[in-house]
């Protein structure tokens, strides 16, 4: 559904119309280069992005170590049982 709302705002990206109204007709036309031209710019557009957030998680984790540090728990669970009585 993402693939065919994105490649949509390419096609309406690259296309011209031209309206003429003393013949009452349209125009459509499409530029296959600019299609491709746009969709080289989405996926650069993507990947920088991607890129972007995965440095701001590795950076935030690496501040959240040296924030916290290394924490060391020792858990002790004992459980008493109740005797059932009759």
């Amino acid at each position: 559904m993402r693939l065919f709302i994105a490649c949509s705002l390419l096609s309406l990206a690259a296309c011209n119309v031209d309206t003429d109204a003393t013949n009452e007709q349209v125009t459509l036309e499409y530029n296959k280069q600019q299609i491709r031209d746009g969709a080289v710019k989405a996926r650069r557009t993507a990947k920088e992005v991607a890129s972007g957030l995965g440095n701001v998680a590795a950076t935030t984790g690496r501040a959240i170590k040296n924030e916290v540090g290394d924490v060391d728990v020792d858990v002790d669970v004992k459980r008493t049982r109740p005797t059932k009585t009759e």
